[in-house]
């Protein structure tokens, strides 16, 4: 390799763009259940045949399924496996779990963990309290960072140059009629995430839920995630929150990050 070969030729010159191909095809399939083959070309901007040779393989090795009547394709359940891998082997949430079951029985509510990953949260883990919406116990679904409460509590956790761009960078569409959109009010919720050590987001990500967050961080201080707890808006009252909740949340978030 010569002088002039840096990290990204090295990477150019490893990187498989087939894999890449294979992967945008899986891909496609967020937000819906069945896609077409002409369907999926479009998502993935690969051409027919390209796609119906990577569809195929999947099918053939059991991530993608065919109906046999309409001739669409569906994610399979061994999709499944690669998170069962992931989550039955991560130290995190070994360690995690039987802190979150304490925080649900002591707060009664929803507790949810979720890793700082591709400028977005991702949850990891989520162990319900009471009867919900079944899709507010599904691990794997990404939330931005600028509305909701774990989010503005690991921006917080950021250099505020950082967070800004973070911020900016986002497709700030809104999740709900509550969503603040505007950088300026989202900046001055990280602000305030940032003085009290916690974030507050009410109606912003589900419309009458109110969660209170806190950052995860590793010994140098850098968020890698957000400890939640999600009720009822109009259940808990700000005294109730500070004096209760609170104590309860961040003494967890300590614990998960193994700073106590």
């Amino acid at each position: 390799m010569s002088t002039e070969d840096g990290p990204e030729t090295a990477r150019s010159r490893l990187f498989v763009q087939s894999v890449e191909k294979a992967f945008s095809i899986l891909e496609a399939f967020g937000g819906t259940r069945y896609l077409s083959l002409q369907e999926i070309s479009a998502r993935c901007g690969h051409d027919k045949s390209t796609c119906q040779r990577m569809t195929h393989t999947l099918a053939q090795l059991g991530y993608l399924e065919q109906c046999a009547t309409t001739r669409r394709y569906a994610l399979s359940d061994r999709v499944l496996d690669l998170s069962y891998h992931l989550l039955r082997n991560h130290p995190l949430i070994e360690r995690a779990t039987p802190i979150l079951m304490e925080v649900r029985r002591d707060c009664d509510a929803r507790v949810d963990l979720s890793l700082f990953s591709h400028a977005s949260l991702v949850y990891a883990l989520r162990l319900q309290a009471r009867a919900e919406p079944y899709y507010t116990n599904l691990v794997g679904r990404r939330i931005p960072l600028f509305c909701s409460a774990g989010g503005r509590a690991v921006l917080a956790a950021l250099a505020e140059p950082e967070a800004r761009a973070l911020v900016e960078a986002e497709d700030r569409r809104p999740l709900t009629r509550f969503t603040q959109t505007g950088v300026a009010a989202v900046m001055e919720a990280v602000a305030a995430a940032r003085r009290d050590g916690y974030a507050v987001a009410t109606h912003e990500v589900i419309e009458n839920e109110v969660v209170v967050a806190a950052a995860l961080r590793d010994a140098a201080g850098i968020p890698f995630g957000a400890l939640h707890v999600a009720g009822e808006a109009g259940r808990w009252s700000e005294r109730e929150i500070a004096g209760r909740i609170l104590p309860i949340l961040m003494r967890a978030a300590a614990l998960v990050s193994g700073a106590a």
